[in-house]
């Protein structure tokens, strides 16, 4: 498995993350034979959040033990310092860890939004306060509106940051939503060495109707050669590393198109880019 520089963290993460949402409902047997099978792989970046169900008490009993491994991002969802600490302590202990290698301010999605973290009762003291007790070692964002993203790296040093970023989003450039165009942040994180982890990467569409074959949150691609494509193209805009999608069944299929991955040229992009025009974007 490939391995490349997460910006200033310095740490080699493998070009696909562990992305713990897929262990939202499983049961912990599910759960050990999808760590072992990322690790055997070389698979060294996972990425879990409290939100994303039963998946911190899932991998705790593997942590654990085997922390040193493997570079350990989390995140939390609260906007306000106190009860930031609170989702910091209470996802080591969950995870039986005494620090994080990365935590990140999840789903900032407006400017509102970010003002709040940003401001001295927000969450980022609590991760700062965090960091200087030694209980998290590199801080970063994530986000769905790369504008915003940029307007939060103007304003602290974030030496990660977690966004979509897939094929069906590009071809959906000029639609003048600004869910889609990622360029302008691609341009800042190069800019700035920061690391970047993209998600979503093998997004199809929405759901459409009520039946929905996997537990992703949106249709996926789940053909070889899709997937393929669609690994390739994520991978071919500079991004660190792609967190894998939210179904384990969907999991060996990418994990083999990223050991397969081959950097795509501009008129293979262009030609991945039409095959998927048809699509509506998944944000809107």
């Amino acid at each position: 498995m490939e391995k490349r520089r997460l910006g200033k963290t310095e740490h080699m993460s493998s070009i696909l993350t562990f992305g713990a949402a897929a262990l939202w409902q499983v049961s912990q047997a599910a759960a050990d034979s999808a760590i072992e099978l990322a690790v055997s792989r070389e698979i060294n970046h996972f990425d879990v959040a409290p939100m994303y169900g039963e998946a911190e008490f899932r991998l705790g009993p593997w942590m654990e033990k085997n922390h040193k491994k493997v570079f350990l991002a989390c995140k939390t969802h609260q906007r306000g310092k106190k009860t930031a600490w609170e989702s910091i302590k209470r996802s080591l202990d969950r995870l039986r860890v005494d620090y994080f290698d990365l935590f990140q301010l999840h789903g900032v999605n407006d400017l509102e939004t970010l003002n709040v973290i940003l401001s001295p009762i927000g969450a980022l003291e609590a991760v700062l306060e965090a960091k200087q007790q030694g209980l998290v070692r590199h801080i970063g964002i994530t986000g769905h509106r790369p504008y915003v993203l940029c307007e939060a790296l103007n304003h602290f040093d974030f030496e990660t940051v977690l966004f979509p970023l897939n094929r069906v989003l590009a071809a959906h450039f000029n639609d003048f939503n600004d869910y889609n165009d990622y360029r302008p942040l691609l341009d800042l994180v190069s800019q700035r060495d920061i690391g970047t982890i993209a998600i979503k990467s093998v997004t199809k569409r929405p759901w459409e109707g009520t039946m929905h074959m996997y537990k992703t949150w949106y249709e996926p691609f789940d053909k070889v050669s899709d997937i393929q494509k669609s690994v390739n193209f994520t991978l071919s805009q500079g991004v660190t590393t792609i967190a894998m999608a939210g179904d384990l069944s969907l999991w060996p299929t990418i994990i083999e198109a990223g050991e397969r991955f081959q950097p795509m040229n501009q008129d293979e992009q262009s030609k991945a880019l039409v095959e998927v025009e048809k699509y509506p974007p998944p944000f809107q």
